[in-house]
C-alpha cells in the first residue's frame, strides 16, 4: 500500500525508536502479537479495542497507528477501535500531532466531531470520535481490550465481551497542555505509540 508521502517518511524514520523500546515494553507488546497471531491462524477477524479514560488522546493515537501498521505489514484482517470509560472529544492537540505526522484529517465540526483520518488513497479513512468502550460502534464480543492508561485499567476491572485484556499504559500528553512544550510532547507521545505498535505488528 502507498501511504501519503509525508506519512511514509514518518514511518521510515521509526527504526531507531523501535530499536530503543525497553525489553519490558516489548514483552507486553508481544502478548498482543501472540493474540493477533492466534486469532489470525484460527481464521478469525482480529479486533483490538484501545481503551483510555476519556477516549481523547492515547487510545485514538494507538487505534490509528495500529491500523496503519497493519496495512504496512499487509494484514487486512485486523480491525482497530477505541473507547473510554466516558466520552468527551478527540482532543485537537492529538489531531494536530497526527496531521504533522502526515495524515490527512477531515473535521466536520461539532462538540464531538467524527473525524475522518486518511492515510492512503488506497484505503478507507478511519472514523474517530470519542465514545465509551461499549458504544455500539465498537465490538461487543471476541476482541482484545488494550488498556492505554492506568486510570482506566484500575477503574474498569471488567470489559464485557473481551476475550483478552492487556495493559499497555502511556503517559498522558495532557500534562503539557497550555505550555511551550505542548506540540513537542504530543509529537513524542504519538511517535512512541507509533513505534511500539509497529513493533507489535512486526512480531506477528
Amino acid at each position: 500500500m502507498r501511504f501519503y508521502e509525508p506519512l511514509e517518511s514518518t514511518i521510515n524514520s521509526l527504526k531507531k525508536d523501535i530499536e530503543s523500546i525497553p525489553n519490558d515494553r516489548k514483552k507486553v507488546l508481544e502478548e498482543v502479537s501472540d493474540y493477533v497471531r492466534n486469532q489470525r491462524d484460527s481464521g478469525n477477524r482480529v479486533k483490538l479495542n484501545f481503551i483510555c479514560t476519556h477516549n481523547s488522546r492515547r487510545s485514538h493515537l494507538a487505534q490509528i497507528w495500529t491500523s496503519v501498521a497493519a496495512h504496512h505489514f499487509g494484514m487486512d484482517n485486523i480491525e482497530t477501535y477505541s473507547g473510554g470509560t466516558e466520552a468527551t472529544a478527540f482532543n485537537p492537540r492529538a489531531v494536530a500531532a497526527l496531521d504533522r505526522a502526515g495524515f490527512r484529517i477531515e473535521n466536520p465540526g461539532g462538540d464531538n466531531p467524527r473525524y475522518k483520518v486518511h492515510f492512503s488513497d488506497e484505503a478507507e479513512p478511519i472514523t474517530c470520535f470519542s465514545k465509551t468502550f461499549d458504544d455500539g460502534f465498537n465490538p461487543s464480543e471476541n476482541f482484545a481490550a488494550i488498556m492505554t492508561c492506568s486510570d482506566a485499567d484500575e477503574n474498569c476491572p471488567f470489559i464485557p465481551g473481551a476475550e483478552k485484556r492487556i495493559s499497555v499504559p502511556y503517559r498522558d500528553p495532557k500534562e503539557s497542555d497550555g505550555t511551550p512544550d505542548e506540540s513537542k510532547t504530543y509529537a513524542e507521545r504519538s511517535r512512541q505509540i507509533a513505534a511500539e505498535w509497529f513493533y507489535m505488528m512486526s512480531q506477528v
